[in-house]
């Protein structure tokens, strides 16, 4: 274990990477590693080093060594959160980035932070997580025909990364969401970065996504070739503290991708 980051094969739960894995440092890499990726456990393992972003590699790991005095005590992952969940999912959920001292800092999305408690708490009442919340990357947490992953890998600066980060980043999403095309039916989007992120990698997939592009709206949706497309606000304190988003609104929208995609009817 780094002062700044969990380093691959020390031990870390469920980390995908081996000191062999290759390391991506720049877009060209990225590109490259992603699209030569044999399969999505690699693919996973390649995200969870990535370092092509030199501000976000930086910001990332003066979080991990510099902690929040809730959590000092606590080791930080410090590195990119891949995408988690099942490997054939119907249900994709695509966020904005890991939170500084969430996923950042358990090693999985929507893990340990407040948004993380109000998205599984939801699932979880839908039936499409194992349990009522995600606080570890070693909690025995499971989601159940649904996958998370973040349009950014890595916690950005005021949870805003550039243009430039998220189109270098953009290659890890678009050849995950190839990975698991032929099972996907349904893409929960939260919030409109996501949502903008979520069409661009769908388009790149080779999914039929109209133009003009659909807009984003709570509770929108639109299906495109074979998959439903899903809105919902972010879970973020700022939504829920102001009533923007409600606990029903969420489990609504969560609800509907599990109906469209047929979560709980069979396992086919």
């Amino acid at each position: 274990m780094s002062g700044a980051h969990a380093m691959p094969g020390s031990g870390w739960p469920s980390d995908p990477a081996t000191l062999d894995t290759p390391v991506a440092t720049d877009a060209a890499d990225v590109a490259q590693l992603a699209w030569t990726a044999p399969d999505l456990y690699e693919l996973t393992a390649r995200q969870s080093v990535c370092r092509a972003c030199p501000r976000l590699v930086s910001w990332r790991e003066r979080v991990a060594t510099d902690r929040r005095r809730a959590f000092a005590d606590q080791p930080y992952w410090g590195r990119p959160i891949a995408g988690w969940g099942d490997d054939q999912p119907r249900i994709l959920i695509v966020g904005l980035a890991p939170a500084a001292h969430g996923g950042n800092r358990t090693g999985r999305i929507f893990t340990g932070d407040r948004s993380g408690d109000w998205l599984f708490a939801a699932l979880h009442r839908i039936g499409l997580a194992a349990q009522a919340e995600s606080t570890s990357a070693d909690d025995g947490q499971r989601l159940v025909g649904a996958r998370m992953v973040a349009a950014v890998r890595c916690a950005p600066p005021a949870n805003r990364p550039t243009t430039a980060e998220r189109d270098a980043c953009a290659p890890w999403l678009q050849r995950e969401i190839e990975f698991v095309l032929p099972t996907l039916r349904v893409v929960v989007a939260l919030g409109q970065y996501a949502w903008q992120v979520a069409l661009r990698s769908l388009r790149s997939a080779g999914v039929t996504v109209p133009r003009p592009a659909p807009v984003f709206g709570h509770a929108a949706e639109v299906a495109l070739s074979g998959i439903t497309l899903i809105g919902s606000f972010h879970p973020s304190q700022q939504n829920t503290f102001t009533g923007k988003l409600t606990e029903s609104m969420l489990d609504s929208a969560l609800q509907r991708a599990a109906v469209l995609a047929r979560i709980g009817e069979d396992n086919t």
